[in-house]
């Protein structure tokens, strides 16, 4: 009898001893813990990756409106003046207003300003008259002017003109010198025919931000 008992003790199934069940509960916590971590790091690689991607979009978007608007500059004869130029922190812009075909022609004042740490493009109503033009280029933005954000969180954005006889400059006196010299160029007789030149020839613009290491910078072409 006393040898069954025996065997039948053997024979049942042995279970967990209390050291094996905390061992098992260790090894599974930081598997738990690897496993968390890994994927955090996932899903914030994932964010970042997604946050980069639509501030991208945002930066060609803005930046291909820029171009538009340069593309789309009037000459300097048309807006009575520099066509592109720098002022109250502003990049200003007189183009060409889109019309339907055979409508009179239009023109357009753009302004490109930091307001409330973002890029916001002002663009005036369409003007038929130099009375117009000149009233928009003198004022500020008023309740007529469309404002569109472009940007946000900027932290400032900077622009200089290319100027044929002086190069890169942010100096308006530069563009009245070579605007006067091109005037000027027109009075001898041989050139009397010629279009007046433009005295800014390209535009570049810098864009920083509090997401940004360094300045976003972008060049375009006037007229182009």
């Amino acid at each position: 009898m006393r040898r069954t008992a025996r065997c039948d003790r053997a024979r049942r199934p042995r279970g967990f001893t209390l050291i094996e069940l905390l061992v098992a509960i260790a090894i599974m916590a930081v598997v738990a813990i690897l496993s968390w971590r890994g994927l955090d790091e996932i899903v914030r690689g994932r964010e970042t990756i997604t946050r980069s991607m639509a501030e991208e979009r945002v930066f060609a978007q803005m930046f291909d409106q820029m171009r538009i608007d340069a593309r789309e500059a009037v000459s300097d004869d048309e807006a009575a003046g520099p066509a592109i130029s720098l002022g109250g922190g502003a990049l200003q812009i007189v183009r060409a207003f889109a019309v339907p075909p055979g409508a009179a022609p239009r023109l357009q004042v753009v302004r490109y300003r930091v307001t409330g740490g973002q890029v916001v493009r002002y663009a005036s109503p369409p003007l038929a008259s130099l009375g117009e033009l000149r009233r928009a280029l003198r004022g500020g933005e008023s309740d007529d002017w469309s404002a569109l954000p472009m940007m946000r969180g900027v932290g400032a954005i900077s622009a200089r003109l290319y100027v044929p006889k002086t190069g890169w400059t942010s100096n308006m006196e530069d563009v009245r010198s070579q605007l006067n010299g091109n005037a000027n160029s027109l009075k001898v007789p041989q050139l009397g025919n010629a279009p007046l030149p433009r005295a800014v020839t390209g535009v570049q613009v810098s864009v920083s931000s509090r997401s940004l290491e360094r300045p976003v910078t972008r060049i375009f072409l006037v007229g182009e």
